[in-house]
């Protein structure tokens, strides 16, 4: 087979559920402009040609593996990566994940940045192994401070260059113009058009902590507008005990589970206040879609979500509801003027942190990215 002559890079992303599709899209868009050509691989998933389209890349692969196909060794996929690798002129491996990161390294011989979007993933003691047996070909990403410290703990031999933070991010002008007006993102969604809305969006697992976001919100309640509610958007295996739990706090009426919504990103218009409860979140893509929509912010004051919000929002101790709901009272005691510049200060640190742009800028500077580009 003959190998293509142009530069390349491999994306090798684990699939494209979730928030993962536009992950793709964000790495594949660092090199716009850069001469090298992007080839985005996804290990599962069926083909999907509105995926391919929103990957930002110049060719789409899909393998098409099951998850249950991927346990234990992976030599099909191991094979099937080496077989595209042989006919690329690829460059190195950008992988997300550590089964990606696992297969890249065994079924190819590139340079590899591996990229974590989670806390713990070098926990297991034979992860820690086999990043030490490819350390000369493998550097890592966390996608927050949070998450690269981690990584650094479970790692200590390793060089601090060799394991560096590149923050998620969003194409902030795009995300705008999809966002909704407020009318009609609360007429949609079925929100009243005068009440003073607190917003939620994600699974309702232990690990988003919305017991404590309902008990915040039930104690902030005689300090808030008349006719406040909390709207959570999200599915998941708590929907019922967070509903039992709002009856025992007697907000049943003042609580509404809006259940999955489809591009939820486009809603957060219809938010007077957005919070963010999670137990050390990574990173917190809401948080920046938040921002977008100018809607000011409350999280936890730990994971990666203190990162995008310290000194633009407001941020409470984990698990603590009465300090999270002084946090609610507080903002929604702002005045139109303290809206606008809440909203002028997160846009530019959008725009200075976590926009394509400013990523892409942090990214070429990166020693391993130098190192690599050097070599090539």
């Amino acid at each position: 087979m003959t190998r293509s002559a142009e530069r390349r890079v491999l994306q090798f992303c684990h699939g494209y559920d979730g928030p993962f599709l536009d992950c793709a899209r964000q790495y594949a868009s660092l090199f716009a402009g850069s001469g090298y050509r992007v080839t985005t691989v996804f290990l599962t998933g069926v083909a999907d040609a509105e995926v391919a389209d929103a990957c930002a890349s110049d060719e789409v692969l899909f393998m098409e593996y099951s998850s249950k196909a991927i346990r234990g060794l992976k030599l099909g996929a191991i094979r099937d990566l080496r077989k595209i690798t042989a006919s690329r002129n690829f460059s190195f491996c950008i992988a997300h994940r550590f089964k990606p990161i696992y297969i890249a390294l065994l079924g190819t011989a590139l340079p590899v940045i591996g990229v974590h979007h989670a806390f713990g993933d070098y926990q297991r003691g034979s992860r820690r192994l086999f990043a030490n047996l490819f350390r000369k070909r493998l550097s890592l990403l966390g996608v927050s401070d949070a998450v690269r410290d981690d990584m650094r703990s479970c790692l200590p031999q390793w060089p601090a260059e060799r394991i560096q933070t590149l923050y998620n991010r969003i194409d902030v002008e795009a995300l705008q113009a999809a966002q909704l007006p407020k009318a009609q993102a609360r007429q949609e969604l079925g929100l009243s058009p005068s009440a003073w809305i607190v917003g939620n969006v994600g699974r309702l697992h232990p690990d988003k902590d919305q017991a404590t976001l309902l008990r915040g919100f039930a104690l902030a309640l005689p300090g808030l507008p008349r006719e406040s509610q909390l709207a959570i958007l999200g599915s998941g295996r708590l929907e019922q005990n967070l509903k039992d739990l709002s009856r025992e706090l007697g907000i049943a009426d003042r609580v509404l589970f809006l259940g999955q919504v489809a591009e939820a990103r486009r809603f957060f218009g219809a938010f007077d206040a957005f919070a963010l409860s999670s137990d050390h979140e990574p990173f917190g893509m809401v948080l920046l879609e938040a921002m977008a929509a100018g809607v000011p912010l409350l999280a936890t004051a730990c994971g990666g979500a203190k990162e995008v919000v310290e000194g633009v929002g407001i941020l409470f101790p984990l698990g603590d509801a009465e300090h999270m709901a002084q946090g609610l009272q507080h903002l929604a005691g702002m005045d139109e003027n303290q809206r606008l510049l809440c909203a002028e200060l997160m846009f530019e640190r959008l725009r200075e942190r976590f926009s394509d742009r400013a990523v892409r800028d942090a990214f070429w500077r990166l020693p391993q990215v130098t190192d690599l580009t050097a070599r090539h």
